[in-house]
């Protein structure tokens, strides 16, 4: 059964970073923030800030009709969303089942000043992953988020990938 791996997190967590790593272990990688990057270019200088979400929400569902052929075809799959609430993870983990897959929720805590800290730096990029980000905007964002709990089946990333694919090959191995 393959891995369906859904990354919660806010922006600047880390995810990127753990779906980029999980891809070069054989995971298909799926980013939402890069399909929408390649189509409609830099937020907030390419198209107006506040027109994001009706740029977002077609490529979500674009990502997630190849979030399910991927699991239909027997991949490991890495989810590079945020998935911010809970309602959006749980239509997330029910695509991966009714696809066949074994849906696990990785979430990467990190507290406002670190995340202060990788925006300032990021916010210099003008890359797909670099979105501008205000520190009044990620107080907004920390409003919104919904921390998974522990019914979610959750994976907790302590930042060590090493750990983290230990802790998949025991989630794997469990379901078999």
């Amino acid at each position: 059964m393959p891995l369906a791996v859904l990354l919660a997190g806010l922006t600047g967590s880390g995810k990127t970073t753990v779906a980029q790593a999980l891809a070069g272990h054989g995971f298909t990688r799926l980013s939402v923030d890069e399909e929408v990057h390649r189509l409609h270019g830099r937020y907030g200088v390419d198209y107006p800030e506040h027109t994001y979400f009706e740029r977002e929400r077609p490529v979500v569902e674009t990502v997630r009709h190849r979030f399910v052929s991927e699991i239909e075809a027997g991949n490991d799959v890495v989810l590079d969303h945020g998935l911010w609430r809970r309602t959006e993870r749980d239509a997330w983990r029910q695509a991966a089942r009714e696809a066949g897959g074994h849906p696990l929720v990785v979430y990467l805590p990190t507290d406002r000043t670190e995340l202060l800290r990788r925006l300032t730096q990021r916010n210099q990029r003008e890359d797909a992953n670099a979105l501008m980000v205000t520190p009044e905007a990620l107080d907004d964002f920390f409003a919104r988020f919904d921390p998974p709990e522990e019914d979610e089946e959750v994976i907790i990333h302590n930042g060590d990938i090493h750990v983290l694919l230990a802790a998949l090959a025991a989630a794997r191995s469990r379901q078999s």
